[in-house]
């Protein structure tokens, strides 16, 4: 059931989906999509069966949390490991900590600090 907010804003009183109130209050125009059924360029659908070949099509997972755990390894592997030719040849998090040098107000966190590992 979604949550329903009421909220006064520009001096007006409304009510709401919690995402829009959150869009509203926080001064965000909220655009939908004016097509009935948006459709992707098929990165979506390449990346899920990705993910889908290296994780259930491959192992067998007793519970969920089995499952959970591969998946974040797999995210983090791929975002610390894979190279990939829209970012020139770097991995997201090379990425990243490339825009972090050029444009570091635009973060609120070092992402040099992000890395996965031991702390010391």
């Amino acid at each position: 059931m979604p949550l329903i907010k009421e909220a006064i804003v520009n001096g007006e009183r409304f009510r709401a989906h919690a995402f829009e109130y959150t869009c509203a209050t926080s001064d965000i125009e909220h655009r939908t999509t004016k097509a009935k059924h948006p459709w992707t360029n098929g990165q979506v659908e390449r990346m899920n069966r990705t993910i889908k070949d290296a994780t259930v099509r491959r192992f067998y997972y007793e519970i969920h949390d089995q499952l959970r755990q591969h998946l974040a390894d797999f995210v983090a592997a791929y975002n610390f490991g894979r190279r990939l030719k829209i970012l020139k040849g770097l991995t997201p998090y090379e990425f990243i900590c490339k825009a972090w040098a050029s444009q570091p107000e635009r973060f609120t966190l070092d992402p040099l600090y992000q890395m996965p590992g031991l702390n010391i």
